[in-house]
């Protein structure tokens, strides 16, 4: 299977997208002639060769009339500046002009303030490709759904201040077609970490990971690594959520081609660049299954109070890890004991590691890599006498093999109507068992 694995070794960002396909063999030409077929005005794309930490890669820029990339760290329209890294984005619908080390000003107000709605129209009508049009539209509409939320409005009346520049559509639009141009079967990904800090807004000082970045990644594993900026965009989450079928080690590839896309920035202690891997990748057996690889985690604690071990699993669970349980040991001695266990994704084990050492009388973990097989998960809410309840279904080949009520749901509706929980929770499986379409809420991989 033709596979691309992104290791996103500096987050991932629009434009850092473009230049890596670009690395890997994508005409610059083809992508200006796609782009050629939406009514955006004039531009010009600026495709370079530069190097981040003597690593050689494609730097990918556009400006036209109306809308310009601006060199990083230059005030934008916003009144914020960019510290970040990949002088792309823009925009994520809330006047974030960072995404990544530019600062798009956005000097006319029809440019800088297109609605979904709009930028849907335009898209929908143009004579883009099926794969592009279909792929494009659907992470505008990620996008969109996510600022929605943020900002409590339907998502029909969101105005993307940035998202619906020029910039951001050509990066979208290029990405999707980049894919298609190399013949793209599947894409994965490594594990996603974001910077850490804030980022300065017209809606106010915001951390990072920014709001919409975190609602579209919702349900795929991301983490942070101490770098003080603004790694991955709205737009970079957008082709994450998009295109990743895993996230984590780079599978088995014969690897064809390696392209670097380059962000603006320089950042210290590692290239600023999205490295791209396109290889054929050897067929897995067929099943209706996702897989992915995880990290487990385990030491043996033979002199910790219980009262102290079972706070350690709140604030493993707090710190990212995907689950920690204990397991009763007799070792060395006849002493009883416990075994501590943790799963965890990659990106977060550094942080699950301190926590061990600092919050438990561990002198050494032990730990390795496994594949996980899991359902499709999604997230419905039901009717019941006591009102709407979430359920969880999972999903294998498309069809509803397991359906659990969410506890959090439950709880709020026994304490609101009085009634006990059990009676909650069985109203809500029967509901569900009884309505095997539901309304479908939020999608979590």
């Amino acid at each position: 299977m033709r596979t691309l694995f992104l290791d996103c070794i500096s987050g991932i960002s629009g434009d850092m997208m473009v230049g890596a396909l670009c690395d890997l063999g994508v005409k610059p030409s083809a992508l200006e002639w796609e782009l050629s077929q939406l009514e955006l005005g004039d531009f010009h794309m600026h495709f370079e060769r530069q190097e981040r930490q003597h690593i050689s890669g494609i730097h990918f820029s556009i400006h036209g009339g109306n809308t310009h990339r601006p060199e990083q760290d230059a005030p934008c329209a916003c009144g914020h500046e960019h510290p970040h890294e990949h002088e792309h984005e823009h925009h994520h619908g809330h006047e974030h002009p960072h995404e990544h080390g530019h600062s798009h000003e956005h000097s006319h107000e029809e440019e800088s303030h297109r609605t979904y709605a709009q930028i849907r129209a335009l898209l929908a009508s143009s004579e883009l490709s099926a794969f592009v049009k279909k792929h494009a539209l659907s992470m505008f509409h990620r996008i969109a759904v996510a600022e929605a939320k943020i900002h409590g409005k339907p998502v029909e009346e969101v105005a993307f201040h940035e998202v619906g520049a020029l910039d951001s559509i050509a990066d979208i639009v290029c990405v999707c077609t980049g894919i298609e141009a190399l013949g793209v079967e599947e894409v994965r990904f490594s594990p996603l970490a974001d910077g850490r800090g804030t980022v300065e807004t017209a809606h106010g000082t915001f951390p990072v990971p920014a709001p919409a970045t975190l609602e579209i990644l919702a349900g795929i594993p991301v983490g942070q690594m101490d770098v003080p900026f603004e790694l991955i965009t709205p737009t970079g989450a957008a082709i994450a959520a998009e295109f990743g079928r895993s996230f984590g080690l780079m599978p088995a590839l014969r690897i064809e081609k390696i392209g670097y896309g380059l962000g603006s920035r320089s950042l210290p202690n590692r290239p600023n660049a999205l490295r791209a891997i396109l290889g054929e990748a050897e067929a897995e057996p067929a099943g209706p299954y996702l897989r992915d690889t995880i990290v487990r985690v385990e030491t043996n604690l033979d002199d910790l109070s219980p009262e102290i071990t079972g706070a350690v699993l709140s604030r493993l669970l707090e710190a990212g890890a995907l689950d920690a349980t204990l397991s009763p040991l007799q070792m060395k001695k006849n002493r009883p004991g416990v075994l501590l266990t943790v799963l965890c994704e990659e990106g977060v084990l550094e942080k699950i590691a301190a926590l061990l050492f600092a919050e438990t009388s561990a002198f050494g973990i032990r730990m390795d890599r496994v594949e996980r097989w899991k359902l499709d998960r999604r997230l419905e809410t039901v009717s019941t006498p006591y009102g709407e309840i979430i359920v969880k279904r999972g999903l294998a080949g498309g069809k509803i093999v397991q359906t659990a009520p969410e506890f959090e749901s439950c709880r709020a509706a026994s304490e609101r109507t009085g009634q006990p929980l059990r009676v909650i929770y069985e109203a809500a499986l029967r509901a569900a068992v009884s309505d095997t379409t539901g309304r479908t809420d939020g999608l979590m991989r």
